[in-house]
């Protein structure tokens, strides 16, 4: 006799016994994958969410929104109710409302209907509805990407870790960016040249420091151009810092998992995703058993 399947990781929200007949159909056309049901209703919310962002992406454009501004309305307002009952149905076929409710989809799903309701009270917050391309996120589940899931994880874990770090050198940071604009007042304050105060200051620190450069304050006095080669200098430098401690956790993350392949020539266990050849022996790689 086969075993059952484990379930899928969606399926945390299954319904408890005894569900009624109606609630077991939505349950597998909404939350199933592997039905042709299911498959046909994702494809469908993946469409539409495509097409209620082209629409506010549209309404935006000026000679766009003054032509087609109320059939725009009327496409967003049709998308709204259709994922309004969506969100209804979700709820309606789980056995714990408020535990899908604030879970991560569930979050997202609300997040997604506020913009065009809060447009009775915050005009221009429809173009909020934006947020909706989140929901794409549910389409590495459809085409069963679990590779790209894993990784995802992965980097959300090696972010929690390193977080502590990244928060002292933001720190470091952020007071390095206060001393420097006090002393770019203290030496372009009476030069005209827009560091009229502390804060201005602070501003083009932050500016010159993250390599962005507006050129909206720029300095005029010799020393003051020495300093802004420092902090451009500077800046540039300490880029690599977070990108290092992430990248390094990462690959930390990466090496107490499976490796994804092994050459079957030298055993060599590789953590690319997908290569073509050994990067030890050269020869063809093959994906482990553990990966397939």
């Amino acid at each position: 006799m086969t075993q059952p399947h484990p379930p899928h990781p969606e399926q945390r929200e299954r319904l408890g016994p005894g569900p009624a007949e109606w609630q077991k159909r939505w349950y597998d056309v909404i939350f199933e994958h592997d039905t042709f049901a299911g498959r046909t209703f994702d494809f469908a919310l993946f469409v539409v969410i495509v097409v209620s962002v082209i629409a506010v992406m549209l309404e935006s454009i000026e000679s766009y929104r003054k032509a087609w501004r109320f059939e725009l309305h009327v496409v967003e307002w049709i998308i709204t109710v259709l994922f309004t009952i969506e969100v209804i149905a979700r709820l309606a076929c789980v056995n714990r409302p408020a535990r899908y409710l604030f879970s991560f989809f569930g979050v997202v799903d609300i997040i997604s209907l506020l913009p065009s309701y809060l447009m009775f009270f915050l005009p221009g917050a429809q173009s909020l509805a934006t947020i909706r391309t989140v929901r794409l996120l549910r389409i590495f589940r459809v085409l069963k990407l679990a590779h790209h899931v894993r990784e995802g994880q992965t980097w959300l874990l090696s972010l929690k870790r390193t977080w502590p770090k990244i928060t002292v050198f933001i720190t470091v940071i952020m007071c390095t960016i206060i001393i420097l604009g006090t002393v770019m007042y203290l030496v372009e304050g009476h030069a005209d040249s827009g560091f009229d105060n502390i804060p201005e200051s602070v501003y083009w620190a932050i500016v010159t420091l993250t390599t962005v450069g507006y050129g909206d304050i720029a300095p005029v006095t010799p020393l003051g151009k020495m300093i802004a080669s420092f902090v451009m200098l500077l800046g540039y430098a300490i880029i690599i810092v977070p990108i290092g401690l992430f990248s390094a956790e990462v690959m930390s993350q990466r090496r107490t998992q499976d490796p994804d392949n092994v050459c079957m020539s030298c055993g060599f266990a590789s953590w690319d995703v997908d290569p073509n050849f050994c990067s030890k022996c050269g020869e063809p790689m093959e994906q482990s058993p553990a990966a397939s």
